[in-house]
């Protein structure tokens, strides 16, 4: 559970050189506010009086504003870093629990061999014999660096590590692993393992084959330390500052990813609640994220181990700033942006004071609009405050901005993350299934038996019993099988279980010859993922080996095929990765496009995945993530194609590209046009017309300055339901201090304009117009400004009339003629909304009575 206490803003603040900068600049602008204020007063105190308020309300919402940036900007830039670290965490500890899963598998399976058990039984004693069979059990499953077998009393009976012999043993677990009916697991100095500091080692109890007696200790030494350098490796990255480690239960360190940073056998500071509190380790101050094993088919790993990542908190929060917006189309970005209450609700929150901001000093212009003479220095005052909050805006836009790209650069290397470890974990499971069915193949019995002339039903049911142990232990397949050299099944695991019974029925001829084909023992053959009749019909993969005559490896007897329970084991992964998200998908598609495996219903398994065919063609290892329109939805989309694990895929020959694909949604596309980078008025005229501009459909608009009184929040509209036009979406309150309480109806201008209704966000605005005594409040999508303009830039549109019949009757050429504002005529547009004959209901007369009936009602 994450950790909730407050966020202490002073320790993070040093090493956050952009956002230092950013405070600089919001106390200099604080301070410029108060001085106009302070101006303001003591230059004309009686003209001043109407904007005094405003100006206080501005100065308040910026000082709110400005602790509220600050406080935004490290708070996302700490989670950022805490997510990123606490993902590899995560990823350490499950990937090595995974792991160590099939290694309780094998001990089990392997302590039961037949020639194994004879031999430390004393019933053989070809100690060559055993160790070649030992080094093809270790040549397939390449995680062992050591096998040993050993008798009750602690002698060694053989090893396949020479360069550290040893002849007997006094280990304790010994002793645990003889009294014990499953696996023993130790992880320590073992007498066992000489060369090594500490050795992981799975140990079991072996029987005699006909008494049942207990005979000796199997034991399989995991390379743990090259294991662990390989899960570092997968997750090192160039621009990586932090240290990975893996935690024993007492916290000390029992792997590193740089010894000479954080060495072996360390006890660190760990952070399992997820707290942003810097801890402090050999006189650095670091993030950590900390995590237990969440485990894997019920097993839970060696008690206590932990996967660790810290980062020194003076590196955390350098590197190359993120460009995510910048790759997006504008329209996109402001889209997206819309939904940033669902996944960043400060980012929302400082969006909204921002507007706050604007929607002051747009007033504050349009009050003073008009003015000359002896008002000429609120005039100044005014302009000093539509400069600073311009000023302001625009730090406010550029740090959302920032704090923007913070959010989705976390969000992307998140996405791309997870489809690395998504494809990851799909090859370091298939690579057990590569190794169990050549394995399984070497079987002695399984080879004895094929070899005979005729497979009587003495030798099936031998047969089909050891399929049904092994099947026991190893539950990720639906059934392990059985057939002779003609490719008739002879025996299965599972038979006849579920209305699926498959022995007697024969394998396909061209899986036959491709096993038939295989040079040795090392080799395997895979049918391509898809519909087997095997599984039931669904598709999957099915893992074959050649059975070869115990007298003559060069003749293929049969051989052994595997069914991997593809449906559930591909959904945990897929599953286990997205780690509980609702609004996210993730998917396995091969190098067509099609599913192989998916957590979304609409799309099953075996159709095509709709995504950039580039992606299709990424090299192996590689990924990348971006920002999509997927369902109809703003969505980050990581993709990563997967590379192989250990010898699997890379020099095994067998070529089976696999990618990863995660989409995590944002919230629907919406329709936003964004607006212009261009807006600014840079030819303002001097003594002309001044009118009041605003944005609607990603266009500017003008209304005369004259019939502007005040912008409003769009959230301060009530909905009033009584029929009328379909323009009229409610009624706002006009109430001003020392005022009578007021009310205007609210018409949507986009709607008037284009037929259709406006979409409504937290920069939507209502700007309150009067005109012949009447004020109305018009739904806008956003302020602009209050500029003045000379005549000579007011031209009338080519095809007004001249006679008023038109909403728009005149275009203003600001900025040398690239810019065009269209003119909103006031005289029109309440004549519309008045008119009686028009086909809906016009505007009514005492929106306030009406507002009244309402409440009373």
């Amino acid at each position: 559970m994450e950790n909730t206490a407050p966020l202490q803003i002073d320790n993070f603040l040093p090493y956050m050189r952009d956002v230092i900068r950013c405070e600089q600049s919001l106390h200099e602008l604080n301070l410029m506010w108060r001085m106009i204020e302070a101006s303001a007063k003591m230059n004309c105190p009686n003209d001043a009086s109407t904007i005094l308020p405003t100006m206080a309300a501005t100065r308040a919402g910026f000082n709110r504003l400005e602790q509220e940036l600050v406080t935004s900007l490290v708070r996302e830039k700490v989670a950022t870093v805490l997510a990123k670290i606490g993902a590899k965490a995560q990823y350490v500890i499950d990937i090595v629990v995974r792991n160590l899963y099939e290694r309780t598998a094998d001990v089990g399976f392997l302590a039961t061999d037949r020639e194994l058990c004879e031999f430390v039984a004393g019933d053989t004693d070809n100690v060559d014999a055993i160790r070649y069979r030992l080094r093809a059990y270790r040549n397939k499953y390449t995680v062992y660096d050591e096998i040993i077998l050993l008798d009750t009393q602690g002698n060694v009976l053989v090893q396949i590590d020479e360069e550290s012999p040893i002849e007997g043993s006094v280990d304790p677990l010994l002793a645990q692993t003889l009294g014990a009916s499953g696996h023993v697991q130790t992880f320590r100095a073992t007498d066992l393992r000489p060369s090594r500091q500490k050795a992981l080692i799975y140990s079991q109890r072996m029987l005699h084959p006909q008494t049942g007696t207990v005979v000796g200790v199997l034991c399989l030494c995991f390379n743990f330390e090259e294991e662990m350098a390989g899960i570092f490796r997968s997750l090192r990255e160039e621009e990586d500052r932090f240290n990975m480690l893996l935690l024993d239960g007492d916290n000390r360190v029992i792997a590193s990813a740089d010894r000479s940073w954080i060495d072996v056998g360390a006890t660190v500071p760990t952070n399992r609640p997820g707290s942003s509190r810097l801890m402090v380790y050999g006189g650095r101050e670091y993030l950590v994220r900390t995590f237990s094993a969440a485990g894997y088919q019920g097993y839970m790993g060696p008690p206590g181990w932990q996967g660790q990542v810290m980062i020194p908190v003076e590196v955390a929060f350098t590197g190359a700033a993120g460009h995510a917006l910048d790759e997006l189309d504008p329209d996109s970005a402001e889209g997206l942006l819309t939904h940033a209450r669902t996944f960043c609700p400060p980012l929302f929150d400082i969006m909204t004071a921002a507007d706050t901001i604007r929607r002051v000093v747009w007033n504050g212009q349009v009050m003073t609009a008009g003015q000359r003479g002896e008002l000429q220095k609120l005039k100044t005052i005014l302009e000093q405050i539509g400069e600073t909050g311009n000023r302001s805006n625009e730090l406010f836009s550029q740090s959302i901005r920032d704090l923007y790209q913070t959010v989705i650069g976390s969000s992307l290397n998140d996405a791309e993350f997870v489809s690395h470890l998504l494809v990851d974990l799909l090859d370091r499971n298939l690579y057990e299934r590569s190794d169990d069915c050549r394995w399984w193949a070497l079987t002695p019995e399984l080879r004895m038996r094929l070899a005979e002339p005729e497979i009587d039903f003495e030798s099936a049911q031998q047969i089909t019993a050891i399929l049904d142990y092994i099947n026991r232990l190893y539950t990720v397949y639906t059934r392990i099988f059985v057939y002779d050299r003609d490719g008739v099944i002879v025996a299965s695991s599972r038979d006849g279980e579920e209305g699926v019974a498959i022995v007697g029925a024969t394998l396909d001829a061209g899986t036959l010859a491709s096993v038939k084909a295989l040079r040795g023992e090392q080799n395997y053959h895979v049918t391509p993922f898809g519909p087997n009749p095997l599984y039931g019909g669904a598709p999957t993969y099915v893992y074959h080996a050649a059975i070869r005559d115990p007298h003559n490896d060069g003749m293929v007897v049969g051989g052994v095929g595997i069914v991997f329970d593809a449906t559930p084991e591909f959904s945990a992964m897929l599953q286990s990765g997205l780690a509980g998200k609702d609004a996210a998908h993730a998917f396995y598609i091969d190098r067509d496009g099609r599913i192989i495996s998916s957590t979304d219903s609409k799309r099953p398994v075996g159709s095509v995945l709709d995504i950039d065919p580039a992606l299709l063609k990424l090299p192996n290892g590689s990924g990348m993530s971006r920002i999509v329109e997927h369902d109809g939805h703003y969505a980050v989309m990581g993709c990563t194609a997967s590379s192989g694990y250990r010898e699997f895929k890379k020099t095994d020959a067998y070529v089976d590209d696999v990618l990863a694909v995660v989409f995590t949604y944002f919230g629907q596309v919406r329709e936003v046009a964004a607006r212009s980078r261009q807006d600014a008025i840079i030819d303002a005229g001097a003594g002309g017309h001044e009118f009041a501009t605003f944005y609607l459909d990603g266009a500017l608009f003008a209304i005369a300055a004259t019939h502007a009184q005040q912008a409003l929040p769009a959230q301060r509209i009530s909905r009033v339901s009584i029929g009328g036009r379909p323009e009229r979406i409610g009624i706002i309150s006009l109430e001003q201090q020392g005022e009578d309480k007021r009310y205007a109806w609210v018409y949507d201008l986009g709607h008037l304009m284009r037929g259709m209704p406006s979409p409504v966000d937290a920069a939507s605005q209502i700007m309150i117009v009067r005109h012949g005594g009447q004020s109305i409040g018009l739904l806008v999508d956003d302020l602009h400004g209050v500029p003045e303009f000379d005549a000579a830039q007011i031209l009338p549109t080519p095809l007004a009339n001249g006679e008023g019949g038109m909403l728009i009757t005149r275009v203003i050429k600001a900025n040398g003629g690239d810019l065009l504002i269209q003119a909103i005529n006031v005289d029109y547009l309440f004549a519309v909304l008045s008119d009686p004959h028009a086909p809906n209901e016009p505007l009514l007369p005492d929106a306030a009575a009406v507002f009244d009936m309402r409440l009373a009602a």
